[in-house]
C-alpha cells in the first residue's frame, strides 16, 4: 500500500486536419481555439509550430511527474519533491498566461469549481488548520496543472503526451527494477530517509529485488500497486494509438506487449479488478457503437444486471472472490482502515474535518488512525471514505456529481457517432473511447485506493472533466 505511508521513526469548433503550415493545434488560430484545444500563441516572440512543441513537452514532463510523484521524492526526498511541484505550477500558470486558450465559463465543469470552493472553505471549520491549509494549496497545485493540460491539449495531443510520459515511467521502471535485482541483488530503500534500527516495512521497499522471479516488481514508483495502474493506462493508451493508427505497427504492438508484461510482473490484485472493469466497459462501449441508438435499452438492462450481480457477488461471496485474486478477506488490513475512518467520519458527518489531501501523519487525528505492523497509512484506501471523513456528506454529494457527469459525457463521447456537419455519417474515433476507459480504470482503483483525489488521479479526473464538458459544447474530430 506504498507512498501513503510512514513509520512511526519518520515520517471544438470544426478544425480541418490536413496538413497544413499552420498552428499544429490542428485549428485556424483566429478561431481562438477549438473545444478540445488552444488558441495559437507565443511564448514571447516564438513561432507557433516552436511554441506547440514547448507545450508538448512540458506536459509530458507533468504526466510523467503525477504518475511518479513517489519517484521523486524517493530520488530527492519531499524538499526535491517541492522543487518539482513548483516547477509544475509556475511552468503551468505560464503556459496557460502566454497561451492564452480560449475559456468559455459555460463549457467549464460547475462541479469542479464547486469541490474546490469546497475544500478551500473547510480551511474555516478544519480541525487542524495549518495542515488543512497545506492540503488545499497542493490541490490547487494539481488543479492547475489539471487544468493546464485539459486547456492547451488537443484531444491527439494529450494522447500523444500520455503515451510518451507512460512509455518513460515504464521504461526506466523496467531499466531500475533490473538493476536492482540483477547488479545490487538485494531490496533498495529510498534515498534521503532514515529509518534508524528500526525493523523496515517491506512497503517502504523501493525495490524489493523480484524482477528476476516473477515479481512482484514497484518500478521507479515504489508500489505495485501504482506502477500496476500506470500500466494498465499504458495498455488502454496504446492499444487506442494501434487503433486509431496513429503510431507504427511494430512500434505500437511492442510497447502494447511489453505493457501487459509489465502489468502481470506487478500481480497486483486491485488493479486486476480495475482491468476487468476496463474491460466489461469496453465490451458494453463497442456492442452500443453498433447498435441504433433506437435500439439500446437491452444493452443497458444488461449492464444494470451485471452490476447488480456483482454488487450481490462481492457482498455474499467476497472471501472465496478474494481468495481467487489472491487477497485475504480482510483486503490486506483494508477493512480495519476503513473502520477506523468510519468512526471518525461519524463524529463529523454532514462537513468533515476539514480537507487535508495526504493524511498529515504529524497532527491528529491521522498519527494513528490507520496503523498496522508497524506501519501508519496516509490514506483512507476508499477514495469515498476519504472525501467523506475530509469534507462530509455535502463533500461525497459534490464530488459523486463531478466523477458521475464526467463518466456519463465520456459514455456518450464513446459510443455516440461524431456529428461534425449535417450528416450523420462520420466514422467512430478510437480515441474516443479514451475518456470512458481511463474515468472506469479511475472509478474501479477508487474502491481499494485513494489516488483518486491525488497526483495521476485528481489530474486525469480533472483532465477528463473539462475536456469532455469543452467537447460536448463544441464538438471536435478526434483522432
Amino acid at each position: 500500500m506504498g507512498p501513503f505511508a510512514t513509520t512511526r521513526a519518520s515520517h471544438g469548433a470544426l478544425c480541418d486536419h490536413s496538413p497544413q503550415p499552420r498552428d499544429v493545434s490542428g485549428c485556424d488560430p483566429r478561431a481562438g481555439g477549438a473545444a478540445g484545444g488552444p488558441r495559437a500563441g507565443n511564448l514571447g516572440t516564438m513561432p507557433a509550430v516552436q511554441s506547440r512543441f514547448v507545450v508538448r513537452m512540458f506536459s509530458t514532463f507533468v504526466l510523467f511527474s503525477v504518475l511518479a510523484g513517489q519517484f521523486w521524492r524517493s530520488v530527492g526526498g519531499w524538499w526535491g519533491f517541492g522543487l518539482i511541484a513548483a516547477i509544475v505550477v509556475v511552468g503551468s500558470i505560464t503556459l496557460l498566461v502566454t497561451q492564452k486558450p480560449a475559456l468559455n465559463w459555460r463549457r467549464f465543469p460547475k462541479t469542479l469549481v464547486a469541490f474546490m470552493l469546497l475544500a478551500t472553505l473547510s480551511i474555516a471549520w478544519s480541525a487542524y488548520p495549518a495542515a488543512a491549509a497545506l492540503g488545499v494549496t497542493l490541490q490547487w497545485i494539481t488543479t492547475i496543472a489539471a487544468v493546464f493540460l485539459a486547456l492547451t491539449l488537443t484531444w491527439a495531443e494529450l494522447l500523444r503526451t500520455l503515451s510518451s510520459a507512460l512509455r518513460w515511467v515504464l521504461g526506466l521502471s523496467i531499466v531500475f527494477e533490473l538493476f536492482v535485482a540483477a547488479v545490487i541483488q538485494a531490496p533498495v530503500l529510498p534515498f534521503f530517509v532514515d529509518y534508524g534500527d528500526e525493523k523496515i516495512p517491506q512497503a517502504f521497499y523501493w525495490s524489493r529485488a523480484l524482477l528476476l522471479t516473477g515479481g512482484p516488481i514497484e518500478g521507479i514508483v515504489a508500489s505495485r500497486n501504482l506502477l500496476g495502474f500506470v500500466a494498465l493506462l499504458a495498455v488502454i493508451v496504446f492499444g487506442l494509438q494501434l487503433a486509431a493508427k496513429t503510431v507504427r505497427r511494430g512500434w505500437g504492438v511492442a510497447w502494447l506487449t511489453f505493457a501487459v508484461v509489465m502489468l502481470g510482473l506487478t500481480r497486483s490484485a486491485t488493479i486486476t479488478l480495475a482491468t476487468l472493469v476496463v474491460l466489461v466497459v469496453l465490451g458494453f462501449a463497442l456492442w452500443t457503437r453498433r447498435a441504433h441508438p433506437q435500439h439500446r435499452r437491452p444493452i443497458y438492462a444488461t449492464a444494470a444486471a451485471l452490476l447488480v450481480a456483482s454488487v450481490s457477488a462481492l457482498l455474499f461471496f467476497s472471501g472465496p472472490l478474494l481468495g481467487l485474486f489472491g487477497k485475504s478477506e480482510d483486503l490486506t488490513g483494508r477493512f480495519d482502515i476503513w473502520n477506523s475512518v468510519i468512526d471518525l467520519a461519524s463524529e463529523r458527518p454532514v462537513i468533515g474535518w476539514g480537507w487535508v489531501s495526504y493524511w498529515n501523519p504529524f497532527v491528529e487525528p491521522f498519527a494513528n488512525l490507520a496503523e498496522r505492523k508497524g506501519v501508519v497509512y496516509l490514506q483512507a484506501h476508499n477514495a469515498w471514505l476519504d472525501v467523506w471523513l475530509q469534507l462530509g456528506i455535502v463533500g461525497v454529494i459534490v464530488f459523486g456529481l463531478l466523477a458521475l457527469s464526467t463518466l456519463w459525457r465520456a459514455w456518450f463521447l464513446a459510443v455516440d457517432r461524431p456529428r461534425l456537419g449535417v450528416a450523420d455519417t462520420t466514422p467512430y474515433a478510437a480515441s474516443a473511447l479514451l475518456p470512458l476507459l481511463v474515468t472506469a480504470a479511475l472509478l474501479a482503483q477508487s474502491v481499494a485506493e485513494s489516488r483518486l483525489l491525488v497526483e495521476y488521479g485528481w489530474v486525469l479526473l480533472v483532465v477528463m472533466a473539462v475536456m469532455t464538458k469543452r467537447h460536448q459544447g463544441a464538438p471536435t474530430k478526434m483522432p
